[in-house]
């Protein structure tokens, strides 16, 4: 913890390299990924500050839309989209995600309720020929898959891919070798980038 506080001390002693950053934001991508600490946005993609709008939840679950039960993580997509008028969305899955491991796996999350209460809106159970397989990278990919089709049914997401005006991208990151594959959809795989 301490070097993250010296870290913190030292950051705004620059204030010339933060200055234009109070003039707002004009991000083109919205990164959707896990709330591991292994997963790094920024230091994946070599964003600067203003260039990523990022959403972290656990197993980068979207939640099914529901316009009369609004949740945090609707709010950020359709912030992203309507207001910020994002690009390109992004959801990246990783190698070794508990959350994706806990599903296929059919842990006992009995311990941590609200977890395992997120974790029901995965979009179904990941598909998983190998529950033993520490990656879970077949589970993660397939998992990557239907939270683009989830994001597909939020109305905001669907009239900006209508107008042309939005692009959705599966990514999968491995955290033991720092490699991203992107989701093909002309073979439906996951090629390296």
């Amino acid at each position: 913890m301490q070097s993250l506080i010296d870290n913190a001390r030292t950051f705004g002693q620059r204030p010339e390299a933060f200055a234009k950053l109070a003039e707002g934001q004009s991000p083109e991508v919205l990164f959707i990924t896990c709330s591991d600490s292994r997963v790094v946005p920024a230091l994946i993609t070599g964003a600067t500050p203003g260039q990523l709008f990022e959403l972290r939840t656990a197993g980068n679950i979207v939640p099914p839309y529901a316009a009369a039960a609004p949740t945090g993580e609707a709010a950020t997509i359709e912030y992203a989209v309507q207001v910020l008028g994002v690009q390109h969305i992004v959801v990246c899955g990783h190698s070794h995600c508990g959350a994706v491991g806990a599903v296929v796996r059919h842990d006992d999350l009995s311990a941590a309720p609200a977890v395992r209460d997120w974790l029901a809106h995965a979009a179904d159970e990941p598909a998983c020929s190998d529950t033993a397989d520490p990656t879970v990278a077949e589970a993660v990919q397939h998992h990557v898959l239907k939270q683009l089709v989830r994001l597909r049914s939020y109305p905001c997401i669907r009239q900006r891919l209508q107008a042309g005006h939005l692009q959705l991208h599966g990514w999968y990151y491995e955290v033991h070798t720092g490699t991203v594959l992107a989701h093909r959809t002309d073979s439906d795989t996951f090629e390296t980038l």
